[in-house]
């Protein structure tokens, strides 16, 4: 009986020790690969539902705008994008990731996403700024 307690206490003892999950970093980075995917699949309910942050989603409504026809209407022409993502920053409840973006007959673009931590997780909370470029001399 002695030897089954000892071996279940080192069990819970081990099981503590292991992998605490993705850290914010890399949760920050799964959210971006979504929204590449989901961008090019044109899947307008998975940005709404699960990418975008509620506050993103309030600005649409408060222009009168559903979520899915407003990224339809921006996104809708957009062919075979392209998201390489750069450098992520966490403080605390924010993230900002430097990406580049491209698409078939436009312009790439380096841009600055800035992201909020939700109560489901990390979501797009301004989908580009222009990243800052370096002084020029």
């Amino acid at each position: 009986m002695r030897r089954a307690a000892a071996a279940l206490a080192l069990l819970v003892a081990l099981a503590g020790c292991g992998d605490s999950g993705p850290t914010d970093e890399q949760q920050v980075r799964a959210t971006l690969t979504a929204f590449s995917r989901a961008t090019a699949a044109k899947d307008y309910q998975a940005l709404c539902d699960r990418i975008l942050a509620p506050s993103l989603i309030a600005d649409l409504k408060k222009i009168g705008l559903p979520c899915e026809i407003a990224l339809q209407q921006g996104l809708g022409d957009v062919k075979q994008p392209r998201l390489i993502v750069g450098a992520v920053k966490v403080n605390g409840r924010t993230a900002t990731a430097q990406v580049k973006s491209s698409a078939e007959g436009e312009p790439p673009s380096s841009d600055t996403i800035q992201l909020e931590r939700t109560d489901k997780g990390w979501r797009i909370a301004s989908l580009a700024k222009p990243a800052r470029a370096a002084p020029t001399p």
